[in-house]
């Protein structure tokens, strides 16, 4: 019997891209059995189209200005992911926010890491809003996307305790830290078929799901 070939990742990014390079990072050493199709950025200076160039990755930059409606823009960026032939669509600190139309031609296959513990601080200013709210805890969240921004079913969340004389640039540095590690093992569930929704309800399977 053949095995099966890698999962394919469309991976979506604005910035940085140190989720990225993460995932990247995992793939390398064995602990995500996938690969990366291609990266997308809205951004042409994103360093993260300079990670993924130097690992070999396809990249491709669609700027929001080329096209005369969110539509055409979500309509461009779903025919990049189907021709590079992405299962798995993975947000990775990309700041533009999805259709619905866009997300239900991909129907559960899309993930998200958000930097809080959902639903607290939705939206793209989470850490420091956490902090001009005081919390003591924050954290991260990965999710499936729905049409909802930030309101998809939680597969995973891990807390981030806030310490007093926190900055903004501190507390993010740990929330990347807790990204970087778990971002990665719920792409692996995901990917070999560990994942059962029921609603709102996430389960990870103790076992993969025939493929």
């Amino acid at each position: 019997m053949r095995p099966h070939p890698a999962p394919r990742l469309a991976v979506l990014c604005s910035g940085q891209g140190t989720n990225l390079g993460a995932i990247l990072s995992a793939i390398q050493r064995g602990r995500l059995a996938a690969s990366v199709a291609v990266v997308v950025s809205d951004q042409p200076g994103a360093y993260a189209l300079v990670r993924a160039r130097r690992a070999g990755v396809p990249t491709v930059v669609l700027a929001a200005s080329a096209y005369p409606s969110r539509a055409a823009y979500d309509a461009a960026l779903a025919r990049v992911i189907r021709q590079a032939g992405a299962t798995w669509v993975i947000l990775a600190g990309f700041m533009r926010i999805v259709s619905p139309a866009f997300v239900q031609q991909f129907p559960r296959r899309i993930l998200n890491v958000h930097p809080a513990l959902l639903p607290a601080f939705r939206g793209a200013r989470a850490v420091r809003d956490a902090l001009a709210y005081g919390a003591r805890v924050t954290g991260v969240t990965v999710h499936l996307v729905e049409t909802e921004v930030d309101h998809g079913p939680v597969i995973a969340q891990v807390p981030v305790p806030i310490r007093p004389g926190d900055t903004e640039a501190r507390l993010l540095a740990r929330v990347h830290r807790v990204e970087h590690r778990l971002y990665p093992q719920v792409i692996q569930w995901a990917v070999r078929g560990r994942l059962r929704v029921r609603g709102r309800s996430v389960a990870i399977r103790s076992t993969e799901k025939a493929r």
